[in-house]
């Protein structure tokens, strides 16, 4: 057994609090996943020659503020100083992952440089980068795997408890923010409000009609593809939106099955043993540490996950200005505490419309067009909006104008997927539907 000295359940609940700050340190981050095809719709290999691994080095190149960070010899990420990354999602999607900010429009300076530079490195080559939460022509099987050692474990892992856990890592894009909490009282709170309001951000920001080329029959597939994964570590545990606290959510960690741990350099599978065995009897020799639990806390992909920050998830990916909105919507929704507390009343209010399942379904299915106690998504997305942007008004007036499109789309009831299946339904071709979906 390794010497490192074990960790304690009670030093875990602690780390929680100690991320705590006052209203006037608090950040905003903001994580979009793009993918890159071929002008027909086909993937895009690692190592082609203008392929994802190229990619990676002309930004790198291009960029000397970005250290390069490989696995076993292949390229996987290039990192910054100031905590922003660029990653690799199982299927070659790339992710920007934002570096913390004050100011909703550094933030969305930050993703529209990044976007710039994606675009012209691409110009002139077969590369088509799309804003949609589902690779809309290539078949699941036909994307390929990125050489990350996690997700050799993870693609043999989750197919075990969902049948569409490989379409999940290799075909899905989404948009996330992250925002910081004042103490446990207010992190139930953002928690109690994001869960709540989850199949409202499906229901907008849906944008994944079509796969293989075809009709869906969702506005978000790729809420459905996420029913459909592994349920231990999805959706949200059961009694923590309503009842959150730190110590239940770190009860859920230790107790959900583990994939994967790392030993030396190598990724292990876990085999489906608990971060509480790993920290009280070890694996394998090891017992965990900080690292190991940092890293554990990555393994679950609940609508709202709490690490040093909160992380909102849920919105498939949608065109910059959308991407950026999704971030101001949410501000404006946490970071005001009058507008939290109307958002709270409205999600108590939709929670009694029916079941959970079915409010989703319905989100997954029609978009804002889906019904929730007799109601619209739509209309519920309206009264949202008009909280968000209220508290987005007291709390940075100054960036309201990057509401704009997100309030156009919401008082039309007009999910994106709306104009991507219209686009497909006029002309099903990959060089209408790709440009009609063009990031």
């Amino acid at each position: 057994m390794s010497e490192t000295p074990p960790l304690r359940r009670d030093q875990l609940v602690e780390s929680y609090a100690r991320y705590g700050a006052p209203a006037d340190r608090w950040l905003i981050g903001g994580e979009f996943e793009r993918a890159v095809v071929r002008p027909d719709g086909a993937p895009i290999a690692y190592d082609d020659d203008d392929g994802i691994r190229w990619i990676l080095e002309q930004l790198g190149a291009g960029d000397p503020s970005w250290a390069p960070y490989e696995e076993a010899g292949h390229l996987i990420a290039l990192l910054r100083k100031n905590g922003a990354s660029i990653t690799l999602e199982p299927g070659g999607q790339v992710e920007l992952s934002g570096a913390p900010h004050r100011k909703l429009s550094d933030l969305a300076a930050e993703v529209r440089e990044n976007r710039a530079h994606l675009l012209a490195l691409s110009a002139g080559k077969a590369h088509r980068w799309i804003a949609a939460g589902l690779t809309p022509y290539a078949p699941i099987d036909a994307v390929h795997w990125m050489p990350k050692g996690r997700y050799k474990v993870m693609r043999e892992y989750l197919p075990q408890f969902g049948d569409l856990a490989h379409a999940m890592m290799k075909g899905t894009c989404s948009v996330q923010a992250n925002f910081d909490y004042a103490d446990e009282a207010d992190c139930a709170d953002k928690v109690r409000l994001c869960a709540g309001v989850a199949p409202l951000t499906t229901a907008i920001f849906s944008n994944s009609p079509l796969l293989a080329g075809q009709d869906t029959g969702y506005l978000s597939y790729r809420g459905h593809i996420w029913t459909r994964t592994d349920p231990a570590r999805t959706g949200f545990p059961p009694g923590l939106r309503d009842d959150y606290s730190h110590e239940r959510w770190v009860d859920y960690l230790l107790d959900v099955p583990m994939m994967f741990y790392k030993k030396g350099k190598d990724w292990a599978p876990a085999h489906g043993r608990t971060f509480r065995t790993f920290m009280d009897e070890g694996i394998d020799g090891q017992r965990a540490g900080w690292p190991d639990w940092e890293l554990h806390q990555t393994s679950v992909f609940p609508e709202v996950r709490v690490k040093r920050t909160i992380e909102v998830r849920g919105a498939d990916c949608v065109d910059i200005d959308l991407s950026i909105a999704f971030c101001a919507f949410f501000t404006g929704l946490l970071y005001d505490r009058a507008a939290l507390d109307q958002g709270l009343a409205l999600a108590a209010e939709l929670g009694r419309a029916g079941t959970r399942e079915a409010r989703f379904d319905a989100a997954c299915r029609a978009g804002m067009g889906g019904e929730a106690g007799g109601r619209t998504l739509g209309a519920w997305a309206q009264d949202l909006m008009a909280i968000a942007t209220a508290g987005l008004g007291r709390w940075s007036p100054a960036d309201l104008p990057l509401l704009d499109p997100l309030r156009a789309r919401v008082e039309a009831a007009r999910s994106p997927a709306v104009d991507l299946l219209e686009a497909w339904r006029r002309d099903p071709s990959p060089g209408n539907v790709l440009a009609a979906c063009a990031y």
